[in-house]
């Protein structure tokens, strides 16, 4: 089954591919404001080629783990104890539904009064969006626990610290691995966007430069590096998520499959 879904997979990037040749070799579109595919495979030989690339896709992959480990740490910390302290979700859900909506984008002006266009302004703008799939994630998850468990594990004596082991984390795992999922991805989209705006090292800016200087082959061979990166985030993800959930009946049935 997944040796089908591989190669209909495939199938379709060729597809993609040749649309992406065919469509400014018949006129459809200007070959300057978008060139043909063999054009655009040649900019991203040369860019492979650039040590300056590859140091642009070291900023942009540290600033993106960064970001991401900070925010999946804070949400999880902070998921776990909003759930277990009494009151706490009660008191701190309305300034969630205030906060979480905000768009990272709509910070960019503060994370440059205060930063600039160090990697803290990309912090700060990765953490703040990927904190929140974590956060609600884990709320869900933590919800989800089955009171007689709880109950159960009460009455033969766990402490706090043993039933979040036992009882909370088992059955918030799942929702926390789809939180760290969503999380990737979000870091890599906010990562990307604030070297773009900012003006921050990393492929962001590599493309902005690009998108001035009329390097038009180099600015989409740079937005096809950033498309195979969310691919590669995605895949590595899913595979962490599958062996970290082995002894659940999603991922056995997946398998299964």
């Amino acid at each position: 089954m997944r040796g089908s879904d591989a190669a209909l997979g495939a199938a379709g990037c060729a597809v993609f591919v040749l649309l992406g040749e065919a469509v400014p070799r018949l006129g459809l579109v200007d070959e300057d404001h978008f060139p043909p595919a063999c054009r655009i495979a040649g900019a991203l030989g040369r860019e492979l080629s650039d040590t300056a690339f590859w140091s642009a896709l070291g900023d942009t992959l540290t600033g993106w783990a960064l970001g991401l480990a900070i925010a999946v740490s804070a949400g999880v910390v902070a998921g776990v104890v909003i759930s277990v302290v009494p009151y706490l979700r009660e008191v701190t859900a309305s300034t969630i539904e205030f906060l979480r909506p905000i768009p990272s984008v709509a910070l960019i002006p503060l994370a440059v009064l205060l930063y600039g266009t160090e990697l803290r302004s990309v912090l700060l703008l990765v953490g703040y969006a990927a904190f929140w799939q974590v956060l609600i994630q884990v709320l869900y998850g933590v919800r989800d626990v089955d009171p007689v468990a709880e109950e159960t594990a009460r009455s033969y004596g766990l402490g706090g610290w043993a039933r979040v082991r036992h009882v909370l984390w088992p059955t918030a795992l799942p929702y926390v691995m789809t939180g760290v999922r969503l999380a990737a991805a979000v870091a890599l989209i906010l990562a990307v966007t604030a070297e773009l705006v900012i003006g921050a090292p990393g492929l962001g800016a590599r493309i902005a430069v690009a998108q001035t200087s009329q390097a038009v082959p180099e600015m989409y061979a740079l937005i096809v590096v950033t498309g195979v990166l969310g691919l590669l985030i995605n895949v590595g993800t899913r595979a962490v998520e599958r062996r970290a959930l082995a002894w659940h009946q999603s991922v056995r049935g997946e398998v299964a499959v």
